[in-house]
Formats: C-alpha cells, structure tokens, sequence
C-alpha cells in the first residue's frame, strides 16, 4: 500500500469455505479520517460484470433468452454488419464491437437515457468478425444491460437487487447512486503529480449501466464467493457455461467466460476479474483445486488489486506466488 500510496484496502480469504480474514487497512475517506474496514463500500468496476452475466443465465434458465440469440432479436435498430453478433458474443467479449470507453462517443458529465445509450452505441464499428477474435468491450455489458431492462420490464439493478443480492445475503450491495445515503461508504481517489485528488464527476445515469457500476463490500463478495462454491442462484449447467474458456470461430480458445477470466496461476485454475472505475480497484481471486478465495478493494484508480491478492494468496499457496 506505501509503494501504490493507496489510501484504503479491504482484504477478505476464504479458506476451505471458511473466512479466514476480513479487514480493513488505511483510509476509506481521507478528509474524515475514517478507516477501512471489512464493511467498507467500494464501486466494483467491471469485476460487476460477473452478476449482469449471473442475471443473463437466470433469465436463460426461464428461457426468456437464449445464448445464442441475435441481439437484434432483443434491440432495435441494429445495423446489417451486427446480424450476426449473439447474446454469447457479448458476454465472451468476441462480439467485434469497438470498446466505448476507447472512444469520445460519450461525455460522462452528461445524462442518457436508455434509448440515447442504445443508438450512440449501434454507431460503433465493427473491429472484426463476431466471433473471430477476442477484444475486452465494456459495449458489449452495456447493451446486455439494455436487453435485460427490455426483457424483464424493469431495470435490471432492480432485478439484480431482488434476484440476486437479497437471496444471497448481500446487504450492502447495490447499484452505484451518489445522491443514496450509503453507510459506510468509501471515497475514491486519483493521484496527480504524487497527490491525492479526489475522483472525477460522473454522470448519474453513466454509473448504473451494466458494464459495472456496483457498490460492494469484501463482505458482500465473501457471500458471492460462497453462493459460488455451494454452486446456488444457478444450475449447474449454467455454471459451466459461465466458466468455460470462448470457443472461437477457429475452434480456438480463448481463456474468458461470461465476466470471468480463466487463465490458470502457475498451472493452478484460477477463476478471477478485476474491476477500475472512478478512483477504485477490486480483484476477486478464485483458486477452485486449492479452496482458496482472495477479495481485495481500494479506493485508487492507479492501484495494482491483482498484485496485492496474488500475493496474499502466495502467502497461502506458496505455489501461487509470482514467478521471476
């Protein structure tokens, strides 16, 4: 944390399906002075992802998608080069369409709605063929939450809330409003020339898309983790799904799920995703064959999660521990 000059950390391991740790270190909120703890609210970043795709298979399940969908089924106005981008396309990242955030296609000092959203990002071109390659898009989640808002009638942080945050026991998770009273909420920061500065203004309704605008506690994830591992909320084909690497249209893989990176740690599976946005970082860490979990959350857009779990799982599994 000195190295990074984080302000904040909340770190919780599960081991053996028991919590071994959860704890706060630093601050949450510099001017106040308030330490980080275990309860501490951070924004997920896209490690969200991975419950817009939870909400995606529950809506599978029920068969009001499919994977294999044309999105076009599901959004209106879609252009002749995307006919052939699926449901699946969009939650592998293989959907060819060009990352949003790579672009100047929206101010994030500005409000859209849905629709707004819908037709600036059916504007984007097409990088490759779906399918052929894989090319991380936050478009793609976005859009997934814009199908979930049409499919059910509702918007989908709504949905999420009582489909899968409330059964699960995840109270203090919920869908980023800064105008909510949220206790125990964090700030999160940026460094400018080696000072801390406070994070940049974003749109309210920029910050409840579906590409990861989360409030989450290491708590809140030891829950999840949990849900995970007991393999609850979803069928177990659905499960398999999730955590199967992308077949490409070469018969290639790729080492990505549906929100989830799978690309083993020195050859042991790994099941993670990492998430900045707003003057946050998180990380989840997943090691299945050693029943080892590590949640890490911080309020720094420059600081490295992934380093921090990796090596406190090392501290477990020394086999997991960063090679030369």
């Amino acid at each position: 944390m000195a190295r990074q000059k984080i302000p904040g950390l909340s770190l919780a391991v599960v081991r053996g399906g028991r919590l071994e740790r959860a704890k706060g270190y630093g601050l949450a909120n510099l001017e106040l002075g308030v330490a980080a703890s275990e309860r501490t609210v951070y924004q997920s970043g896209s490690l969200g992802k991975q419950f817009t795709a939870a909400l995606v298979m529950l809506l599978v399940e029920e068969g009001k998608l499919s994977l294999d969908d044309p999105i076009g089924r599901h959004l209106d106005g879609v252009p002749p080069a995307w006919t052939g981008i699926t449901i699946r396309h969009l939650l592998t990242h293989t959907s060819g369409i060009q990352d949003y955030t790579e672009t100047e296609l929206l101010n994030y000092r500005l409000d859209y709605t849905d629709d707004e959203l819908r037709k600036r990002m059916l504007t984007l071109p097409l990088e490759f063929k779906p399918g052929a390659k894989w090319s991380y898009s936050n478009t793609g989640y976005l859009l997934l939450g814009l199908i979930l808002n049409r499919t059910t009638g509702r918007f989908y942080g709504d949905v999420l809330q009582e489909r899968v945050f409330a059964p699960l026991g995840m109270g203090t998770a919920r869908i980023i409003s800064e105008e909510a009273i949220v206790q125990n909420r964090a700030s999160g920061y940026r460094l400018v020339d080696g000072e801390w500065k406070n994070q940049e203004y974003v749109s309210p309704t920029l910050n409840r898309q579906a590409d990861g605008s989360l409030y989450l506690s290491v708590l809140d994830l030891v829950r999840w983790d949990a849900a995970l591992a007991a393999r609850k909320l979803l069928r177990p084909e659905s499960y398999e799904a999730i955590w199967r690497p992308v077949t490409l249209n070469d018969g290639a893989t790729y080492p990505y799920g549906f929100g989830w990176e799978l690309a083993p740690t020195n050859g042991h599976p790994t099941i993670a995703h990492s998430g900045a946005w707003q003057g946050f970082q998180a990380h989840i860490a997943r090691y299945a064959a050693d029943r080892l979990t590590v949640i890490a959350m911080m309020n720094l857009d420059s600081a490295d999660p992934e380093l921090i779990a990796k090596g406190v799982a090392a501290l477990y599994v020394p086999e997991l521990a960063a090679k030369p």
